[in-house]
């Protein structure tokens, strides 16, 4: 690992949520043709209900502070495990996409299940969707990245 393990570990954060958010306000732009407040806004509601939709700009924010809170716990994990486990880092590609898969298996089968976000019919469309945005915007990265510091 490098020198500054604190300094990769936040950039690392910065990247693959920012990525991540990105993703997802592009996604929901495409789709309803809206900004994306009410992608913070539901984000935000996994604490906060239904409120959330309704409470103003504030939950914009709450929004942001969890979505970066969760991006630090999945980052944070992911460093973990590659150091407890050195060699899955010689099959960036593999890890990262088999990480990905494993944080949406972790968002959509157990978080957001158990927090107060609305709830939908499930859509294997949007599920390959969104694990596709996970590996690319999270995963990959985080993979990579992880590899390049190990050397």
């Amino acid at each position: 690992m490098q020198k500054r393990p604190l300094a990769l570990v936040f950039g690392s954060v910065l990247l693959v949520g920012t990525l991540d958010i990105l993703a997802a306000c592009i996604q929901y732009y495409l789709k309803t043709g809206s900004g994306p407040a009410l992608v913070f806004k539901f984000i935000a509601s996994g604490v906060f209900g239904a409120e959330a939709f309704s409470a103003g700009d504030s939950m914009i924010v709450y929004g942001l502070l969890f979505h970066y809170s969760i991006a630090v716990s999945f980052t944070i994990f992911f460093f973990l495990i590659t150091t407890l486990f050195p060699a899955l880092l010689k099959a960036k590609v593999v890890t990262g996409i088999g990480y990905g898969i494993a944080v949406w298996i972790v968002m959509n089968l157990i978080v957001v299940p158990i927090s107060n976000t609305p709830k939908g019919e499930f859509d294997w469309i949007n599920a390959g969707i969104g694990m596709l945005i996970l590996i690319v915007c999270i995963g990959l990265p985080l993979s990579f990245i992880a590899a390049k510091a190990r050397r």
